[in-house]
């Protein structure tokens, strides 16, 4: 019985787990308080940050738009904007600084070099630096290096670049850009100004090298820098093709800076190919790459005359023929037998014109005085301005019927400027000599012009150049060959592994254009390159090729060209 007793008396305690169900009660508020913690932990202003940035005007102020878009956009420790630092003019000590004591010296030069650590260190960090125009404060250039661009920066510069009106350039150093990046980047650039120009992306190699997305047709880019990024044959085939193709050609890009990658005789062999076509680029950096002759040989062979391809014949072919039906359909001459008769009286009008014009070219004498001296007269009141007005000076030439009215009309517009070197009489002689300070003025404005040509100045010329398969051929041997590639201006090959193999192909190349440049006034267009860097190769520096090189180039360089324009100007 006792042990019966006891087993109820134990009953009672048995319900020890009534104890773990107490603490199975306190799990669960456990889990309450489990649950409960994430929703103090996030406030809901945080859930309406990420939707702020939207909502935020940008000012034009980049310091305070970025940090306003960074703050709302969740960014806790993000890049300051900073004006760039400018190199700091030559210390120079004064007297009474050499007189304090050597201790004050190892003082400062203490702490001159811990003020040194911190400055390289400071340089380092990542900042946005951006260059100021020196009277509105405007930025002007904006320089990104050492810190990683992702998506979401690119996302608040596309808010807040816009909105700076004056910017035109954008330098981004070893940034960790890649291919999904750089196309951001890309698309980014239509919605700044239209005063950006300039772009550099050095120091970031790209698995894909997607680089030449930043040449499209509708790129704003005219200065492009791709230094540093591991460029190979690949993308300077990609690069190549983006200068030009058969169908399509770059008309906004003037300098293309390619230095320090890895470029080898076919990529020098594919740009090469994309200057056959390309009349805009004027500024080329191959220095500090892989070329040897053979890539060498192919650079120098489209700076003059060169052999078309069979594809690029065709396609001349095909060029001519749409050029012919639209001047076709274009000149008042190809009329039909159903025209008007109207149309037809206009065109024989325009015939008899013509040939009156003709007759009195052939002419020694002038039966009238010119306009512009008869102007001259007015003044002292002559009996020539009462002669004019009964003659109907106010008329054009291509008003009269008449052929004896023609010439006596078309004396007083701009064709008889040059009979006035046969006329005799007071009036023509003072002509003469109007004519010929003119012509001495127009010919000392295009020997400036051609002596001071830049990227800046040749970028609209570039783009209004003609198709360079319908340039002037000429056929040898039952082949066709174009003058080549006279627009490029500077061409950079230092550093290379160029012999004097490749050297003759430029040594011809010069000759021919230093020829070219003599038989072509300079005022007429590009005359072909000024500037060739081929220093620091495999060849001696006392090579008779690149002696003669630097001979024929001397002249050419913008340098030496401006004394000699200066003095002619004075």
């Amino acid at each position: 019985m006792s042990g019966e007793a006891s087993t109820p008396g134990a009953s009672p305690r048995a319900p020890r787990p009534g104890t773990q169900k107490s603490s199975g009660t306190v799990t669960k508020k456990g889990d309450r308080g489990a649950k409960e913690k994430p929703v103090l932990v996030l406030p809901p202003v945080g859930e309406e940050e990420p939707k702020n940035p939207e909502e935020y005007q940008c000012t034009g102020v980049l310091e305070t738009d970025f940090a306003e878009l960074c703050t709302r956009s969740g960014y806790t420790d993000f890049p300051k904007v900073v004006t760039r630092p400018r190199p700091h003019p030559a210390f120079v000590p004064s007297a009474s600084m050499s007189e304090k004591p050597a201790q004050d010296d190892q003082r400062l030069s203490a702490s001159c070099s811990l003020n040194s650590l911190e400055s390289k260190y400071v340089f380092f960090r990542p900042t946005i630096q951006v260059e100021l125009e020196p009277e509105d404060k405007w930025v002007k250039e904006i320089y990104i290096r050492g810190w990683r661009v992702e998506e979401r920066i690119l996302g608040i510069f596309s808010k807040c670049l816009p909105t700076l009106s004056q910017l035109q350039a954008i330098n981004l150093w070893k940034v960790g850009l890649t291919d999904k990046t750089l196309s951001t980047f890309i698309a980014l650039l239509p919605l700044c100004a239209p005063t950006l120009r300039k772009v550099s992306l050095e120091g970031n190699p790209l698995p894909e090298q997607s680089y030449h997305k930043l040449m499209a047709a509708d790129s704003p880019i005219a200065h492009l820098s791709l230094r540093n990024n591991n460029i190979d044959d690949h993308g300077a085939q990609l690069l190549g093709q983006a200068l030009s193709t058969l169908r399509s050609c770059n008309r906004t890009l003037v300098s293309l800076n390619l230095a320090f990658n890895h470029i080898g005789d076919a990529g020098a062999g594919y740009i090469a190919d994309g200057l056959r076509l390309n009349r805009a680029l004027l500024w080329l950096s191959l220095a500090h790459n892989r070329i040897q002759d053979q890539g060498a040989l192919k650079l120098a062979e489209v700076l003059r005359p060169f052999e078309l391809t069979h594809t690029e014949v065709v396609e001349r072919r095909r060029l001519l023929l749409e050029k012919g039906t639209q001047e076709r359909s274009r000149s008042p001459s190809s009329s039909r037998p159903g025209d008007s008769k109207t149309d037809r009286e206009k065109n024989l009008l325009l015939q008899v014109n013509s040939a009156a014009l003709a007759e009195k070219t052939d002419k020694t004498q002038t039966t009238k005085t010119p306009k512009g001296l008869s102007k001259k007269k007015e003044k002292s009141g002559g009996e020539s301005v009462r002669k004019e007005e009964k003659s109907g000076s106010g008329q054009s030439p291509t008003q009269g019927t008449p052929k004896k009215e023609d010439p006596m009309k078309s004396g007083k517009g701009k064709v008889t400027i040059p009979e006035q070197k046969t006329s005799k009489g007071k009036g023509p002689k003072t002509g003469n000599k109007e004519k010929r300070s003119f012509l001495l003025e127009s010919e000392h404005l295009g020997q400036s012009l051609a002596y001071s040509w830049s990227p800046k100045h040749l970028v609209a010329e570039a783009t209004e150049t003609v198709n360079p398969l319908l340039e002037p051929v000429e056929h040898r041997d039952g082949k066709v060959f174009v003058p080549g590639n006279k627009v490029l201006l500077h061409l950079n090959l230092l550093r290379n592994r160029i012999t004097e193999v490749g050297l003759e192909g430029f040594l011809a190349t010069v000759q021919y254009q230093a020829q070219f440049s003599k038989s072509k006034s300079p005022s007429k267009g590009p005359v072909g390159l000024l500037r060739l860097s081929l220093a620091k190769n495999c060849f001696s520096p006392q090579c008779p090729a690149y002696a003669t090189i630097q001979e024929l180039m001397l002249p050419r360089a913008p340098v030496t060209k401006a004394r000699p324009r200066e003095e002619e100007t004075t």
